[in-house]
């Protein structure tokens, strides 16, 4: 009865947030405005104070209002001040093959710098995962795993963490079963195996564009070419695109980041999801998802995945726990649909199987339900991030500038003025020991010399801000 009773306040005190944040984003309450007492919205709606204040504290985390000593709350955020929306990209219809390798090993040659602001990584940081239980996790397994988890898996992956995989896919309608899926070495090499089922060298896939480096990496090292197509920052490719895409050029397969994508932050839309799914499934053409960010969304529900509509098994689901939870365990899957004895035998290839004691680390995780109590705390954190970066960047940095409005994930994309070389903005903010992705990276076209990408996958802290103003202030200069 307890659990029940804490559910049914958490979910008052989110439901009265919510009200207030709408009020604010739709600019019905505006900056500076004073919000009631709390006594006051405590007797309006008969709620308690102590709802009242779990609800001005959530608001007061996200930057959206202020406390002011014997004075009450305020009103802390102005949306006018979001810098522009970007403009759906419209890349040359014409595949390439050359490299980013230069630009992307500069960039993340630096991990092991101490010291620097990491903008550029697109992973949760430490401090706001759950180590201690993760630890707990990884002691119980080594506990009761056969000989201390020494022995080879079965090559599908670990049977608990497939499980929990499967039992999860109920969030967004997915429907998997444990032999459905195959666990990776994280979400790349999960990608890596569906591009080396479904093409051979010299083969055309399609991309979104702007496109996650790694994937551009990978298909350059194999020797595919890459046909970027233009790309809604709010909803993604367009069937549409896709479509006269195939009827012009010969694509063996398609590859989209379908929820909160890796640069741009779009979640594509459910009846988009389910016409691309079905344009392909009638061309013959398989679709890799990447379904790496969905499970953090800032809305009410998980968004469905392209595999939600999924009737032929054409669509090759990939996702990990490396954006969540633990980055370094490299812990992912893939349920690859008719490709799955492909998947099977590359895996058997290439590694046999997969690390032991992470994978069941994870699922005793997942299984316990400390998963989803994690979530909701990153989420909201996340959530509050997004907002105290687009304030600090429409406040920090110069007038102008575009910049996405993602509905989940970690990442914002910044389109500077086109006299701003991103390259020379990312040597500049190295010297005071701030890294950005420059926006090159995720192209094989002359593109995006003036767009970069941060992460806000951090705890807001002054240093945070500070770096912030730094890098505003360095666009500046260079204007």
């Amino acid at each position: 009865m307890k659990s029940t009773s804490k559910a049914r306040n958490e979910h008052i005190y989110l439901r009265t947030a919510d009200g207030i944040e709408q009020q604010i984003m739709s600019q019905v309450l505006k900056i500076g405005d004073k919000l009631p007492s709390v006594r006051m919205l405590s007797k309006k709606h008969d709620i308690s104070v102590s709802t009242v204040l779990q609800a001005y504290y959530h608001l007061e985390a996200k930057g959206l209002i202020e406390s002011r000593p014997q004075s009450g709350y305020y009103v802390s955020f102005n949306p006018s001040r979001f810098p522009q929306k970007i403009e759906k990209s419209n890349p040359a219809q014409v595949v390439r093959t050359q490299n980013v390798e230069s630009i992307i090993g500069e960039v993340y040659d630096s991990f092991s710098q101490e010291g620097i602001i990491r903008f550029s990584l697109s992973v949760p940081a430490p401090e706001i995962l759950p180590l201690a239980r993760l630890n707990k996790s990884m002691t119980q397994a080594l506990r009761d795993l056969p000989s201390n988890g020494t022995q080879y898996e079965h090559v599908l992956g670990n049977e608990l963490l497939r499980r929990q995989v499967a039992r999860w896919s109920m969030h967004w309608d997915g429907g998997l079963k444990p032999d459905d899926i195959v666990t990776t070495a994280g979400c790349m090499n999960a990608i890596a195996y569906c591009l080396m089922a479904v093409t051979k060298p010299g083969d055309t896939i399609a991309v979104e564009s702007p496109v996650y480096f790694g994937t551009l990496r990978f298909a350059h090292s194999i020797g595919l070419k890459v046909l970027e197509l233009p790309t809604d920052p709010d909803t993604g490719v367009d069937p549409d695109d896709v479509r006269k895409a195939l009827d012009k050029h010969d694509i063996k397969a398609c590859f989209f980041v379908t929820n909160f994508s890796n640069p741009l932050g779009y979640c594509m839309p459910d009846e988009q999801k389910k016409a691309l799914v079905q344009l392909l499934a009638q061309r013959g053409v398989p679709l890799i998802e990447d379904d790496l960010y969905g499970d953090v969304y800032f809305g009410k529900t998980r968004p469905k995945s392209c595999k939600s509509f999924d009737e032929e098994g054409n669509v090759l689901w990939c996702s990990s726990i490396s954006k969540t939870l633990a980055p370094g365990y490299r812990v992912g899957w893939v349920a690859p649909g008719k490709y799955l004895d492909d998947i099977r035998r590359l895996k058997l290839y290439h590694s046999i199987t997969s690390p032991t004691a992470q994978q069941a680390a994870i699922g005793s995780f997942l299984a316990t339900g400390r998963y989803e109590h994690h979530l909701r705390k990153l989420r909201q954190t996340l959530h509050a991030n997004s907002l105290r970066f687009t304030r600090a960047i429409g406040e920090y940095f110069p007038a102008g500038i575009k910049m996405s409005n993602p509905k989940g994930g970690f990442i914002l994309w910044l389109e500077l003025d086109k006299k701003i070389d991103a390259y020379q903005l990312y040597q500049e903010a190295m010297f005071h020991k701030i890294s950005i992705a420059p926006g090159m990276m995720f192209s094989l076209q002359d593109r995006y010399q003036n767009c970069i990408r941060i992460s806000y996958g951090m705890q807001w802290t002054p240093e945070v801000d500070r770096a912030l103003k730094k890098l505003g202030d360095l666009v500046k200069g260079m204007m």
